[in-house]
């Protein structure tokens, strides 16, 4: 058995880190699609060959939990056919992903005539088929509706791309210049990886990277063990409320049961109900990472991930469930089902670590699609997701407009690249203070509002808004958060509201306006400090009235 040096092993951890990173650069500056380039909606790692993570740039974060089921699902279907200068392709939720949106380039790496890595990325394409433009149908009820299945394809072979498949994707989706351009970035970075790995070997010698592989996923193992073994044992439930799939309105009830017992974590998710008709679904992949997120945090927030860190986490679910759906479920809104499974570990745990954990969030990204044609006849398709307030702490107030849960390291557009790229015009971006927040002793964060203001006729929209009738939930006394919403208001001022929304007709001079919620307060509001209530007045974010209401406030009686 190889012992590295500390010397060393802190090399090649940087150089594991600096690689990723260094893909996260490419994909930006290489690919299409504005929700890659500007939102950063992609995520690039490393895994060892038996397809364990070792190094993931900061991305999206619901990827966390992803690439190893991916590429694992990937090493279980090719076995040894695989060669030097392949490179695969699979955007199958059912092995490990998430919907069919998120392509995953997976190159086997090889030194010395045998696999000693393989790079990994994910990216959101813009459109992959299916039945409305950008592929997510709100009132999908089967994954054949929701576009383009890949599951596992050689799309290199021998360095070169292969026709076939190049072919099949640019027949069956909306936009193929920008899908392959797409491709074609991702490809550039998994490559960048082999050339960074094969730099690596070189100079230390493949036995040592591998051995350096391994003490790093056993360190991180040790100290994910004693974080949790410094928590007191017990069973942590939680409850909450999906409002309603995209095809039915009602509420879909889930809960957890997290029990610690020694150095060991199990989040139990039996109880939950089968797959639901709509596309709110996640399969067993998705829950995995977004159980992980969670884990992370608590474990160990600020260290870099890989697969060591969860290894005393174990995930419990019955199959077909809504968050382990199977086909043909349809999961293309499969991120507003996990993030209520990332949401409810984080509520079982706020009590239990406090200084670490907050209140409720507005937890859906409130994603709509808005697509037609602009000034030149050329087709567009804008997808943005948008930030929102997060729930109090025990010791701050809650984000103002902050990305939900599932996003991790990613924005918003910039109003100049919207105006420049599509026929729409920002009208208003402001903090949801209408909307407020949770009142408590530490208030929620708000959410947002942000108008779009349609230039041309013939676009329509659709949505998949989650908590818009179960707001964000408080702790210790505080008050829950506020709910999101979609409007329409037309020229002469008429308003329509919507949540989950298949298809909504527009026109030139329609204003779709965005509302995102606050975030759920923490400990009862009466005992907020008088000076932090009259500071929110000060800076406009509550009114006199709301301050009497909510908090008990007379600046009579506080001078």
């Amino acid at each position: 058995m190889i012992i590295v040096d500390p010397v060393t092993q802190e090399i090649i951890e940087g150089k594991l880190a600096a690689t990723v990173d260094e893909m996260g650069v490419v994909m930006a500056r290489t690919s299409m699609s504005p929700v890659i380039y500007e939102v950063l909606d992609f995520a690039c790692g490393l895994l060892t060959r038996e397809g364990e993570l070792v190094a993931q740039m900061n991305g999206i974060t619901l990827f966390t939990g992803t690439f190893g089921t991916q590429v694992k699902s990937l090493i279980a279907l090719y076995g040894d056919d695989l060669e030097d200068g392949d490179i695969l392709l699979t955007n199958d939720p059912y092995s490990g992903g998430t919907h069919a949106c998120d392509f995953a380039i997976v190159k086997p790496i090889f030194f010395d005539g045998r696999i000693l890595a393989y790079a990994i990325n994910v990216a959101h394409y813009l459109d992959v088929g299916g039945s409305v433009p950008g592929s997510l149908a709100p009132d999908a009820i089967s994954v054949f509706q929701e576009g383009l299945r890949l599951p596992g394809v050689k799309v290199v072979r021998n360095d070169r791309f292969s026709g076939e498949v190049l072919r099949i994707i640019r027949e069956n989706v909306r936009l193929p210049d920008i899908a392959i351009g797409d491709l074609t970035a991702q490809v550039a970075t998994v490559r960048v990886a082999a050339r960074r790995m094969a730099e690596l070997s070189q100079k230390y010698g493949v036995d040592t990277v591998e051995a350096a592989f391994d003490h790093l996923l056993a360190t991180s193992e040790r100290q994910a063990r004693a974080a949790i073994a410094a928590l007191p044992d017990g069973v942590y439930e939680a409850q909450d409320i999906i409002d309603g799939d995209g095809v039915n309105t009602d509420p879909i009830e889930v809960r957890v049961a997290i029990t610690i017992a020694g150095d060991r974590l199990t989040a139990d998710f039996t109880g939950c109900p089968p797959a639901v008709a709509g596309p709110i679904n996640c399969a067993a992949g998705a829950l995995q990472s977004a159980v992980r997120t969670i884990f992370k945090a608590l474990v160990a927030p600020q260290a870099p991930s890989n697969e060591g860190w969860f290894r005393p986490l174990a995930v419990i679910a019955p199959q077909g469930s809504v968050f382990t759906a199977e086909k043909p479920s349809p999961t293309g809104w499969y991120y507003e089902g996990s993030v209520h499974a990332s949401e409810l570990v984080w509520k079982a745990l706020a009590g239990l670590m406090p200084e670490r954990f907050s209140a409720g969030s507005y937890t859906s990204l409130c994603v709509v699609y808005i697509s037609g044609k602009d000034a030149a006849g050329q087709p567009f398709i804008h997808i943005e997701p948008q930030h929102g307030g997060w729930g109090a702490s025990r010791d701050a107030d809650g984000a103002n407009a902050l990305i939900a849960l599932t996003d991790g390291d990613t924005y918003n557009y910039s109003v100049e690249v919207i105006e420049a790229r599509f026929p729409l015009m920002v009208r208003r971006y402001a903090l949801n203070i209408e909307g407020g927040s949770g009142a408590g002793r530490r208030r929620g964060g708000f959410g947002v509002i942000r108008d779009y203001e349609l230039l041309e006729d013939g676009a329509s929209a659709y949505c998949s808004f989650g908590r818009t009738e179960t707001a964000p939930w408080g702790i210790e006394g505080g008050a829950s958060g506020s709910a999101n919403l979609l409007q329409v208001e037309d020229p002469a001022g008429e308003v329509s509201n919507f949540g989950r929304e298949p298809h909504i007709a527009l026109k030139r001079g329609d204003l779709v306006r965005i509302i995102t919620g606050g975030g759920g307060g923490w400990g009862e509001a009466c005992s907020r400090e008088a000076e932090l209530v009259r500071r929110d007045i000060e800076d406009g974010y509550l009114s006199k009235e709301a301050a009497r209401e909510l908090y008990g406030f007379d600046e009579r009686m506080t001078g």
